[in-house]
């Protein structure tokens, strides 16, 4: 079933980047921004990563958490992270669940292949766990400001 505006997101618990595991519902009372994507370290996944990086006090100032999840071990997180200085946690989400939970793992083609993976989705989740706004098949170029600016016109 897939997720809808204006219901209640998925919970899920995922092992973090801090060694701890992690809950969805762990940030009620802050907005949260939940983007997944396919792979740590690639071209794409790591322009995404530096720009939420690079705007993470323009969260911080929204009340809102971002939160990335790929299907990354732990351990490879915290390569990407301490490489790219990203100070926002990294969920593994090895067993893809909370990404099926979503509607991101799909089929997906590359040059005329077709493999299961993470189709690049944003998702706003509210103070109360309301799902607002879902962004999918994102284009990384300029996709965090407009998923900040959307924070500041309606949360």
């Amino acid at each position: 079933m897939p997720v809808t505006e204006g219901k209640a997101a998925p919970d899920f618990t995922l092992p973090a980047s801090n060694g701890e595991r992690v809950s969805l519902s762990d940030y009620r009372g802050k907005n949260v921004i939940l983007y997944f994507y396919p792979k740590d370290m690639t071209p794409g996944c790591t322009t995404e990563a530096c720009d939420f990086r690079d705007h993470k006090q323009d969260f911080d100032d929204a009340n809102t958490v971002i939160l990335g999840v790929s299907p990354d071990p732990v351990k490879k997180h915290q390569k990407f992270i301490d490489k790219h200085g990203l100070p926002f946690l990294l969920l593994a989400d090895e067993e893809k669940e909370a990404a099926e939970a979503y509607g991101v793992w799909q089929l997906k083609k590359n040059f005329g292949k077709e493999y299961m993976g993470i189709v690049r989705s944003t998702f706003l989740i509210d103070k109360d766990g309301v799902l607002v706004k879902a962004w999918k098949k994102v284009r990384v170029k300029n996709h965090v400001e407009e998923a900040l600016q959307y924070i500041k016109e309606n949360v």
